[in-house]
């Protein structure tokens, strides 16, 4: 059967093209970038799993805002050396049929622009869509995915809505997105087996020439015949996801191995990624005390406002914003995001006697990457990479359910 022909745009570490990958319906031809660190874990995972001879070339390490070289190449550049571009490269596949990606999503996001003192209006990726839609414009595919965070649907940038913005400009080149974005698009990935809370905008985009039904009466059928048939029965768990995964107790000493410190037990398995964060004593007795509260049922510190007076008493600063978060072992994780690289403080293990917050691995599992998905780079890139990834788990469900939409209204 012949596959699918896609390009991944903001590609990232390549969740997003991984879930499609899965399918054996697609065919990656190109990936865009503009992080070293995702490119290099990205090119790995295409070479070593989907045995992508041509990896080191089909995954683009470039700047997508400088959208014409981005298509026709670039030369000597400083950072990005040099490339033939999409455009030579999609020719000899005979053009391209799926769009896949999501522009970075802190400008969009409701926590950022509570912290942004402007509430992120200025912030340069509010406009990323543009060089999204000049691809798509370009190169004209039968569809395309978009998925960005749920803060999209009330991001009004220069006062003016960004789905407006989106829905317009689309449609000035021949795409119908569907009419209702928040009754539709916004879709929780728990339910298509994600270990996480976890709520994404997915926008279907379809190129109006290329259908056999009216493009709204298409687009209500994806969102609710089409793709809630890829909806898991049961909820899985943070249990489900790392119970199984080797225990990292606390040290007596930290211990000093090369250049790096550690407070946990480490080279217990051989999963990649499952290495303990350096964590000082003061927060390990943290970690201890707030698992042991739920372990033991006495839910001293169940809601914000005691998690903030702790918060006080064992830093000696005040915050808005509850600052510690334990996982619970019979739920689904709170939201895995960017921000983990920084700290783990709302990420903590629920087993009190590990006393320590979540390993790239388990952040992984979270997001639904299978364990030979390895992540290159510093645990601050891996973390970092994992947050900004579409799981992989909900990639696979979109793919095969647009694999069925395409069959059925594609001409």
């Amino acid at each position: 059967m012949k596959k699918i022909k896609l390009i991944d745009l903001f590609a990232g570490c390549g969740g997003l093209s991984d879930g499609f990958e899965q399918t054996d319906l697609y065919e990656t031809i190109a990936c865009v970038e503009w992080e070293k660190e995702p490119c290099k874990t990205l090119t790995k995972r295409l070479k070593n799993k989907w045995k992508y001879e041509n990896a080191n070339d089909i995954v683009f390490h470039f700047d997508i805002q400088r959208t014409d070289e981005l298509i026709k190449g670039w030369n000597n550049d400083p950072v990005y050396n040099s490339h033939i571009g999409l455009d030579s490269i999609i020719q000899k596949h005979g053009g391209i049929d799926l769009l896949i990606g999501g522009p970075p999503c802190q400008a969009y996001s409701i926590a950022g622009r509570i912290r942004d003192a402007n509430g992120m209006n200025d912030d340069y990726r509010n406009f990323l869509f543009e060089s999204y839609l000049k691809v798509v414009d370009y190169f004209q595919p039968k569809a395309f995915i978009f998925e960005n965070v749920q803060g999209l649907l009330s991001a009004t940038p220069g006062g003016i809505s960004i789905v407006e913005r989106i829905t317009e400009a689309f449609r000035e080149k021949g795409y119908e997105i569907t009419n209702d974005l928040r009754a539709n698009a916004l879709i929780d990935c728990t339910s298509y087996g994600v270990p996480q809370v976890r709520k994404r905008v997915v926008i279907l985009g379809i190129n109006t020439k290329s259908m056999k039904a009216h493009p709204q009466v298409a687009l209500d059928d994806f969102y609710k015949s089409i793709l809630p048939k890829y909806k898991y029965s049961k909820v899985v768990t943070v249990r489900d996801a790392i119970n199984d995964l080797p225990k990292l107790f606390p040290l007596k000493e930290v211990v000093k191995i090369k250049s790096r410190k550690y407070s946990h037990t480490y080279e217990t398995c051989k999963i990649a990624n499952h290495d303990p964060r350096m964590h000082n004593k003061r927060d390990i007795e943290t970690f201890e005390l707030l698992a042991k509260d739920i372990e033991s049922g006495q839910n001293k510190f169940a809601s914000a406002e005691s998690l903030k007076e702790l918060y006080f008493e064992t830093t000696g600063k005040r915050t808005n914003v509850h600052k510690y978060h334990v996982l619970k072992w019979g739920k689904p994780s709170n939201t895995i995001p960017a921000h983990l690289y920084k700290d783990g403080l709302r990420h903590i293990h629920p087993d009190s006697s590990q006393a320590r917050s979540i390993t790239v691995r388990e952040a992984a599992r979270l997001q639904s990457f299978d364990d030979d998905f390895e992540f290159t780079g510093s645990l601050s890139d891996q973390y970092k990479m994992i947050g900004n990834a579409v799981p992989p788990k909900f990639a696979n469900a979109i793919a095969l359910a647009l694999s069925d939409f395409s069959n059925k209204y594609f001409t």
